[in-house]
Order: C-alpha cells, then structure tokens, then sequence
C-alpha cells in the first residue's frame, strides 16, 4: 500500500499539474481554453495532494499515474505555446484544431480516475455494498478495475468488507483463467494469504480457495510460494478452524500438483507433519496396536500413568519428556523411562508417535497439531472432509518425492491411511487410495523406501495390504479399484513367496471388467510376473494356477487394442517362465503367440520386439504340434 515508493509516483504528476497552473495564467494566446485548462488543472491537483496523504493500492496507482503523467504533459505543451510573443508566437502557436478539446478530455479522464483512485482506496471505511463504479481508464479493460476494488478493499477494508473480497476474487478465478494471472499480476497474492492467516473463517475460506484456483501452472504456484504461502498454510493448519484447514489442505493439494517444486518448501514447513497429524486424529487410538512397538509397551504406559505426554517435536531423546513437579520416586520414575527409551532408539525401535487415549476419563489429549481446542466438537461431516482434503493433499506431496514418502511412512501416516481406506467415508477412501498408490509408486522405484516402509513383517505395511486386497477382492467400487490395483502392482516386489491371496483376486477381474480397471490389473499382473521381479516363476504359476491363462487369451484375440498388447505381454512373460504349464497347452497359448506374431500394430510394439520371439520359442520347444492338436 502507501509507502515511499507511491510517494514519489505522485510527485512528479502534482509538479506538473503546478507548472500547467502557473504558465497558464501567462498565456498571450488561447487565454480562455488555458484558463479553462488551468481551472481542470487546479481540481486535479487537489485530488492529486489527497492521494498523496492517502492510503493508495501500488498497482493501480502506478498505471493511473502512468496516464496522468502523460494528460498533463500535453496540457503543458499546449499553455507553453500559448506563452509565445513577437515571431516566436507566430511559429509556435500554430495548435491544430482540438488539441485544446482532447487535451481537456485527456484531464477529464485523469480527473475520472484519481477520484475513484481516492474512492477505492477508502472502500474499507463504507460499507460493502456501495458500488464505486468504473473510471475512465477502465473502458478497455473493464475487469482489471474490478480486479483492484477487490484487491484494494483486501488492503484496506473491514474483516467483513475483505471477506466479501476474497469472495469477489474467488469468483473471478474460478470464472476465468485470465482473470486469475490478472489476480497474481496485480499483486493480489500478498493479501489473500494475510487474509487467510488473519480473517474471519469465511474470508479464511474464500481466500485459501482463490490462491488454490490461482495456483494453475509452475510460474503461478511459484508466485505463492514466494509469497508465502507455505508458512501461512502451516499455521493454520496448525491453529485454525477445522473448515478453514479443510480448504487449506485442498489449496496444497492444487500447487502441488500443479508445480511439483513446491514440495520441499511445503515439507520444510512441517506441514506433511501437520496433515498427517489431522489423518491421525480419531483414527489411530483403537489400532495403536499398529503402531506402538511391543518393547515400548509398558513404557508407553508408564508415560500415560506418570501424566507426560511424549513430543513429536525433539530429536533428542533426553528431552522427550516434560519432568513433573513432584516427589523424587516420581522424578526416579521418569528417569527410568528415559533411559528405557534411549536403549530402544540405540535399537533401532521408533517411539510412538500416536497420542494416547485417557482410559480414566475417556478424554483424548490433544496432540502438537491441535488444529483449534474444540476440534474434538466439530461435526463428523466437517472431520471427514478434513481427512479426506489431508490425504488428497499428502497424495500430491508424496508424488515422486521420497523424502516425504519416507517422513509419511515413518510416523503413523502409512497405517492412518490403510485404516481410512477400511474405514472413512466415500471421499476420505478415494483420497487414501491415491495417497497409497502414489507412496507405492515412490516405493517401486526406490529400495530403500520399499524395505523400510513395507516390510512383510511391518504390522502397519501388513494393514495396508489387507485393506488393498480387501478392496480388490469385493470389486465393488471402479474408483477404489484402480488405485488399489495399481498400488499392489507396485509393491509387487515386496511380497514373499508364501504370500499367495494376492494374485487371484486380481486374475478374477480380468473377466468382464471395464477397460480402465483390466488395464490396470493387466499391468499390475506384469509386474508380478516380469523378469525383473524376482519371485517371477512363482507368481507365473499362480496367474495360471488362477485362470489367468484362459483369460489372456480372450483378451488378445478379442480385446481393445491396448487391452491385447497389454495382455500379449503378461502372457508372453508367462509363457518364457513356465512354459511346460498344461494351462497353457489346453488354452493353446502357442497358437494366439503365433497369430499375434503376425499382427502388425503388435509386432510394432517396443516391449514385445524381443519378449514375444523368446516366449514363442519357449512354448514351441516344450509343446509339441502332437500335443497340441490332441487338446
């Protein structure tokens, strides 16, 4: 808003406005239009010298000064050719017909937008329902001075008066993606995020939602970050109203999807830490099982019963725990635990970071993420949309980014979003889905992540499989299905040999399925079956061992063209691993290789180049023609 800066925009309009007012009343020639002139010109002035006391929004001072500037320059021009006298005023007096008139319309229109500069920028003290109007400058692009009311009302109007802004904007965002780069370009960044950390819930709300909206490609989202827009979304996150911080979640979600950078600047702000801390709230107290280490056990218990909650906050494990005020078999007491807890860190056991439930009272001890004192009242739609906004978020931060997978999947996140997954309503289990199937992608191609987060031995990795597996088992809901699939397919190199529930169920999905999820399951059966993996022989076996070998056939002869590579390619790895299978022979796998080796939009395929001849030639040398024809 006002500063220096718009101060010196102002001088030079207001010294020029004095010079056109000083000269004109010299003028030898065209005495009555300069008179009129330096009348217009005198107004101006005035409303210029009250802009220079007032709080002004930057940019729509800058472009208003910019044509000012250039009105009064003319005007000066004009009165100093009227000053001429002798043959110097028969050269220089020589004004084309109407300069006089476009001059004065030039001031009208300057006179038009310093005024509603000066209206707009007091807004805040009327109340919000007076219409301003549109200045003169505005006849070309009528928006962008809506654009600045709104955005001058953010700076300088009433809690109530800046809600209605957001609004404003919001609307203008959603509407328009033009308008939307208008919003960044004009500077309207800055003040939504002050809106958001300190408004009224509703103008929280509209706020958050527009920087969400005007988040759409990299350059916009780094223009938020930039701003801050991190720190803002942590501390409410960390201490606003739950809706608040539902919209908030939702608003990560959008920048990070649409600017993948912007992940380390939002896991530099804790707030993964934060949202995983909202996944936790209500959910894990009754599977703590998952997540408190048998060695810890009866220590856990110990800290619950001496009144000490653990923090998430130290690193060191000395300074985990708050010493009561109290007697010395207390003090002792807690020494004790310390100590326990340092020999678990020294092997390698993580303390829980679940808080504990109250058996005395039943009352839940508010964790570091309070997320407002009375989150506890708030109604179980409103939670459930802040979960399923928390883990839509997460989905979008863990995206490719392992150093968030892993700091998900060392706290509770992993087994918060498997138990959601089981247990929270249609948004929260899509939302957790996504969330799994994008740690799980991470996962595949990073070893580390895959052996620490979903060991078979893990009880929270081992809930996340059941409830994978139980969502493909039941097939009920396509929009599960697909990420479940795919998440299970990239974990395929985690399970063990004797872990054999999994294939089945995802074999009995390619009869009569629609197309995306048999693509899906197409290509997480692959993933099983592919050299690469190194249980490849087995799960081969048990694809067949499933009915699958029945089904890949189908698929190739009769399926859509991407359902018929993608099918080639899962059977053709079967094929080179077992290829002695009477599964096989009696879906007469060797005949469909032969008849797709003909197929040209087939044989173009890069995966089958080389898989498809080998698989081929490893069916031939195990089946004979005899043995064929007598199926």
């Amino acid at each position: 808003m006002m500063g220096d800066g718009v101060k010196q925009i102002l001088a030079r309009p207001i010294q020029l406005a004095d010079q056109v007012t000083k000269l004109a009343d010299g003028a030898n020639s065209f005495r009555a239009e300069c008179q009129e002139l330096k009348a217009k010109t005198e107004r101006l002035a005035t409303l210029l010298r009250q802009a220079a006391r007032a709080e002004l929004y930057e940019r729509a001072t800058r472009r208003i000064m910019d044509d000012t500037e250039r009105a009064l320059d003319k005007a000066l021009a004009l009165v100093v050719k009227c000053r001429a006298t002798g043959i110097m005023k028969r050269v220089l007096t020589i004004i084309p017909a109407g300069a006089f008139r476009k001059t004065s319309v030039g001031i009208d229109s300057s006179i038009g937008d310093v005024s509603w500069l000066l209206r707009v920028s007091a807004a805040g003290d009327e109340d919000g329902d007076t219409h301003l109007g549109l200045p003169p400058i505005a006849q070309n692009e009528p928006i962008l001075c809506l654009i600045w009311e709104q955005i001058a009302t953010l700076h300088n109007g009433s809690l109530d008066a800046r809600a209605d802004a957001a609004a404003g904007l919001l609307s203008l965002a959603r509407d328009n993606e033009r308008y939307g780069k208008l919003i960044i370009e004009e500077d309207g960044v800055g003040p939504l995020l002050r809106l958001v950390k300190e408004g009224p819930a509703d103008g929280q709300e509209s706020a958050a939602r527009a920087i969400g909206l005007l988040g759409r490609d990299p350059e916009s989202v780094e223009q938020m970050v930039l701003a801050g827009a991190s720190s803002v979304f942590a501390k409410v996150l960390k201490d606003g109203p739950m809706k608040v911080q539902a919209v908030v979640a939702w608003a990560i979600s959008e920048l990070a999807a649409n600017h993948q950078k912007c992940q380390e600047v939002f896991a530099q702000n804790n707030v993964v830490r934060l949202l995983v801390g909202h996944l936790a709230f209500e959910t894990v107290q009754e599977h703590s099982k998952y997540s408190i280490h048998p060695k810890l056990t009866s220590t856990h218990s110990v800290v619950v019963n001496a009144g000490v909650a653990p923090s998430v906050e130290s690193s060191s494990p000395t300074t985990m725990f708050h010493h009561p005020k109290g007697s010395q078999a207390s003090r002792n007491q807690m020494h004790n635990v310390v100590q326990s807890v340092i020999v678990a860190k020294r092997q390698g056991v993580l303390f829980p970071l679940i808080p504990s439930t109250n058996a005395a009272n039943g009352s839940h001890p508010h964790n570091s993420v309070s997320g407002g004192k009375g989150r506890e009242l708030e109604d179980p739609a409103t939670k459930a949309h802040m979960k399923a906004m928390a883990a839509r978020a997460l989905f979008q931060l863990a995206r490719g980014n392992s150093a968030i997978c892993k700091s998900i999947t060392e706290s509770k996140g992993l087994l918060c979003l498997a138990v959601l997954l089981e247990k929270g309503d249609d948004d929260v289990r899509y939302n957790s889905a996504m969330a799994l199937m994008g740690i799980a992608r991470v996962a595949e191609e990073n070893a580390d992540l895959r052996r620490s987060a979903f060991k078979p031995t893990s009880p929270a990795a081992r809930t996340v499989f059941d409830q994978l597996l139980r969502v493909v088992e039941n097939a009920e809901h396509s929009d599960l299905l697909v990420p479940c699939i795919n998440a299970l397919g990239c974990l395929s190199r985690t399970f063990r040999a004797t872990e054999t529930r999994i294939i089945a169920p995802l074999v009995r999905l390619l009869d009569d399925r629609e197309f995306i999820v048999m693509r899906e399951v197409l290509v997480g059966l692959t993933k099983f079956a592919c050299t690469e993996n190194y249980l490849h022989l087995d799960h081969s076996r048990a694809i067949l061992n499933a009915g699958g070998a029945k089904h890949l056939v189908q698929l190739i002869y009769f399926g859509e063209q991407a359902a018929q590579i993608a099918a080639l390619v899962l059977l053709s790895y079967v094929a080179l691993h077992v290829p002695e299978s009477e599964d096989l022979a009696q879906a007469e796998a060797l005949a469909v290789l032969e008849w797709a080796s003909k197929q040209a939009f087939m044989t173009q395929e890069a995966m089958l180049d080389v898989l498809l001849p080998e698989a081929k030639a490893r069916l031939e040398l195990y089946q004979s023609r005899g043995s064929r024809s007598c199926h």
